[in-house]
């Protein structure tokens, strides 16, 4: 005996608005999960950032879209430079997209830290930070980083220190300052997405980084190594000196503008 056609729309819009609801559910749990296991790590001001070896600072475009200085580069700048002026963090590690010869994040950011009085020495460069999860994971991997302070905004960073707890690393968040600016409900939201992914990334895909490459341990000063927790030689130059003053800053209107 047939079903009547209105009984069968009834079951499939019922059973279509179920999954809904359970999408949204776990959609809200996930980042409730993610945001409980980091709500502790995070200070809101960089003047009471507890101290730490390194400060990883994330890439994003020094310009929006429409052509105007990023308020989020500049306030990672801002709390980077602020951190090592104070000496709460003793080296910074700049990760960035330098995915074309046209974009380089971290050669910005370094311009940038230089013309606020931040030495080279105390500066490395990652040109194949392409994403929050690649940053840390080389951090890890490449750079031998165990214990750092994670330098961007307060909305960015309970993604970034899950990542890096899932990782093994012991991090702490420190806020970058936040400009009120239009649009910010749109890369919150979007931050609710990526830490669902961040989820999967980790745990069903186990997601690989872009690229890695042989260890090139951070050059910190001889008094500081052992706060890194890495044997006396494991330590090398890298990074800064090999920016070069002309290589190309990150365009405006770069799909980059915006942290990833």
């Amino acid at each position: 005996m047939r079903l009547p056609l209105w009984t069968v729309c009834k079951g499939v819009l019922m059973t279509l608005g179920a999954l809904a609801l359970l999408a949204a559910l776990l959609f809200v749990l996930a980042n409730v999960y993610v945001l409980g296991r980091t709500v502790g790590r995070i200070e809101p001001v960089s003047a009471q950032c507890a101290s730490e070896p390194v400060g990883i600072v994330f890439g994003t475009s020094h310009w929006t879209r429409s052509g105007s200085r990023n308020p989020h580069f500049e306030g990672r700048m801002e709390a980077a430079a602020r951190l090592i002026h104070q000496r709460r963090v003793d080296h910074l590690l700049i990760s960035g997209d330098n995915s074309t010869r046209y974009y380089n994040e971290p050669v910005t950011m370094w311009r940038d830290l230089r013309g606020r009085d931040v030495r080279d020495v105390d500066m490395t460069l990652d040109y194949a930070g392409f994403s929050t999860f690649d940053t840390l994971a080389r951090a890890r991997d490449v750079f031998g980083v165990k214990r750092a302070l994670l330098i961007t905004q307060d909305w960015h960073l309970p993604r970034a220190l899950f990542i890096g707890g899932a990782l093994g690393l012991e991090v702490r968040g420190c806020a970058a300052p936040e400009r009120a600016v239009s649009g910010l409900w749109r890369l919150r939201l979007r931050e609710w997405v990526a830490r669902v992914a961040t989820l999967g990334d980790l745990y069903v895909w186990e997601r690989e980084p872009h690229f890695l490459g042989p260890l090139e341990p951070l050059d910190i000063m001889p008094d500081e190594r052992e706060r890194l927790l890495l044997p006396p030689g494991m330590f090398s130059v890298s990074g800064a000196a090999s920016a070069g003053d002309t290589a190309p800053e990150s365009a405006p209107g770069s799909p980059s503008s915006t942290p990833r």
